[in-house]
């Protein structure tokens, strides 16, 4: 099979997903072709899994000019392929656009909710139309987004499989972990990976600390591993409030972080199928999430879900892991398990060929 891959600029978790599968495509025989970013392709060395990478100048925000020339560029590797599969909502709607009256299929799938806002909502609201009417699939890597094609009058919808990431190495014990961050052996550890952008909702996880700063709440400890445009903001509000947050920025030790954790927590507005979730259950952790997007569909029962938006919940759902070892240990054991049942790499690429060969005609399905 011919397979045409199409991605736009990628912060992490989206082309990690497409190198897996570009990877299990090429190694099962098929023939792919991906059409990205220079900087993504560097970034997350597509080069290395497709058969052939070509440079698609696609930006995070619509701009119609550029854009205009990504539709015509991609045009001219469409006739070479049997199915096109575009990853991201903005990828999807200039390859269906590239495609145009030609017959060949466009498998969708959207990793993230559109931004919202009055002109920004609207141009994305244009695109979503124009990705669910004109796509022959359409998957979500979440309900919600699935739901919302569905309304959207797209014809075929479905679920997208994505490979939880692997099980990566401890380098350190927990002593060596605490001691590295000057935390005390009886000081409460909490950890946040999360890129300091507003999706993670972050402002909500001060929020929460904020709360427990009462007489009797213990005297805990966050860290925040990752970096972003908001760091600034946040730094400046952590010291205004004195509050007990750090944000460590970019750290290669997270599998060690996440071990030494007593509880980690996801603040998010949104979240597709949270890989650095995935991550601290595949470390056994005691998971405290919002329940948004796909989260509860990753997590099943190995985690306590509060609201989305709900800062005294989080705070309450934080406490009870901190404070009661019975609930903690509970957690863990079921993240554990958890873990366990977490897609494969072997369980996309199955679902990626079933997803093709549902859209192709039987001539076209070798």
């Amino acid at each position: 099979m011919r397979v045409l891959v199409v991605l736009g600029t990628s912060a992490g978790g989206v082309g990690s997903h497409v190198h897996g599968l570009v990877g299990s495509l090429t190694g099962a025989g098929h023939q792919v072709v991906v059409a990205c970013p220079a900087e993504v392709d560097a970034r997350f060395t597509l080069h290395a899994v497709a058969t052939r990478v070509v440079p698609l100048e696609l930006s995070d925000r619509p701009h119609p000019a550029r854009d205009a020339r990504a539709v015509h560029d991609l045009g001219r590797l469409v006739g070479g392929a049997d199915v096109v599969h575009a990853h991201g909502l903005r990828a999807a709607a200039v390859a269906v656009l590239a495609v145009g009256r030609a017959s060949v299929p466009v498998v969708a799938t959207l990793h993230n909710a559109a931004p919202s806002g009055a002109l920004t909502g609207a141009v994305y609201a244009a695109l979503e139309r124009v990705v669910a009417l004109r796509s022959a699939l359409v998957l979500g890597v979440s309900a919600d987004l699935v739901v919302r094609m569905q309304r959207l009058g797209a014809r075929r919808t479905g679920l997208a499989v994505v490979a939880a990431p692997p099980l990566r190495t401890v380098t350190r014990d927990r002593s060596a972990v605490r001691a590295g961050l000057g935390i005390g052996g009886t000081t409460p550890l909490v950890v946040v990976v999360a890129r300091l952008a507003p999706q993670k909702g972050l402002d909500l996880l001060l929020d929460a600390h904020r709360e427990l700063r009462r007489d009797d709440d213990p005297d805990l400890v966050t860290v925040v591993a990752g970096d972003g445009p908001l760091r600034a903001v946040l730094q400046t509000r952590i010291d205004a409030e004195r509050l007990s947050v750090r944000l460590l920025g970019h750290r290669a030790d997270v599998p060690d972080l996440l071990a030494a954790a007593d509880v980690v927590v996801s603040s998010a507005l949104w979240e597709g199928q949270p890989v650095g979730i995935q991550e601290a259950l595949h470390a056994g952790a005691a998971v405290v999430a919002t329940d948004v997007g796909g989260t509860g569909a990753v997590v099943g029962d190995a985690a306590l879900l509060v609201p989305g938006g709900d800062a005294v919940s989080l705070a309450r759902a934080i406490r009870d892991v901190v404070v009661h070892g019975s609930v903690r240990d509970d957690l863990r054991s079921k993240a554990v398990e958890r873990a366990a049942q977490l897609p494969t790499g072997e369980d996309a690429l199955e679902a990626a060929l079933a997803a093709y060969r549902s859209v192709l005609p039987a001539s076209t399905q070798a």
